[in-house]
């Protein structure tokens, strides 16, 4: 009887084959990727942004103005019935009706539209790799394009008025910088909460008009008396304040850099660990 031999014919044992070993990048390393390569393409994002606009408003004669046009009818009706109401000078009133309604107009639309940010993007999150960031940035830009129409209301506003917000207005930079980096954060939460839930786009809808009438929009936070802390814990005020006030010729209070800076990091920290987890799900639940 032969033995068996468990090398070669010189009767050397074998060795295994040697295996090719593929180093697989962190997780930690993709979230960061996403979010690097998002910001960066802002040429695709930008023009699918103001695609989006256009086509909303393609065959219109004032296109995105209409917008303008009815900004502008509201916060001239409700100033002047307002003041009547509140006993209150006019030319106090419109002006901090006409930045509030403005700032509330661009938050409110950040948050109703948040929640159909990859739903809406399905096509392409099905049809091409492409960083999932590119996808809230573009929902941002395009309210930021109709925000800066709007904004036209406030300067003839001020013009009327005569409001000189002087170097105070500065401010408003990096207040509305803040802003966007919130709405980065949140629109990424929501739009991965949101792809997975699907009532969630409708529970934000109803939250949006209660928030409406809790935040002083249309009213001043001294009107409330000795319940003024009901406004001032208001995150949504604090964040209306940042271009509010600059606008006004005011500088925010510390109260209102320190509300706005503490939620801008919650949610950052809860975006980044939600896209870290359920980064690669996202397609699925689509």
């Amino acid at each position: 009887m032969t033995s068996k031999t468990s090398g070669p014919a010189t009767g050397t044992p074998s060795r295994p084959s040697p295996r090719l070993v593929l180093t697989a990048v962190p997780n930690w390393g993709l979230t960061l990727t996403d979010l690097r390569q998002g910001l960066s393409m802002w040429r695709l994002w930008g023009g699918m942004g103001w695609n989006d606009v256009l086509q909303r408003y393609r065959r219109s004669l004032l296109g995105p103005f209409w917008l303008t046009l009815s900004m502008a009818v509201m916060i001239g009706t409700l100033g002047f019935l307002y003041a009547h109401l509140l006993r209150t000078d006019v030319a106090d009133l419109m002006p901090y009706l006409c930045l509030g309604l403005l700032v509330w107009g661009f938050l409110s639309s950040l948050l109703n539209e948040s929640g159909m940010v990859f739903v809406g993007s399905e096509a392409y999150i099905r049809q091409m790799r492409l960083p999932f960031t590119l996808h809230v940035c573009r929902y941002i830009w395009r309210n930021l394009i109709i925000f800066g129409h709007n904004a036209v209301v406030y300067v003839v506003v001020a013009v009327i008025f005569g409001i000189v917000p002087g170097w105070a207005s500065l401010l408003a930079v990096p207040g509305l910088l803040l802003i966007l980096v919130n709405a980065l954060s949140v629109g990424m939460l929501l739009g991965m909460v949101s792809t997975r839930f699907r009532d969630i786009p409708q529970i934000i809808t109803s939250l949006t008009q209660v928030i409406f009438f809790l935040t002083p929009i249309i009213w001043k936070p001294e009107m409330l008396g000795d319940r003024v802390a009901l406004a001032l814990v208001n995150p949504v005020h604090h964040f209306i304040e940042l271009l509010r006030q600059p606008l006004l010729g005011q500088v925010p209070s510390a109260l209102t850099y320190a509300v706005t800076l503490g939620f801008t990091a919650l949610s950052v920290a809860a975006s980044l660990l939600f896209l870290h987890r359920f980064r690669n799900r996202i397609a699925y639940w689509i």
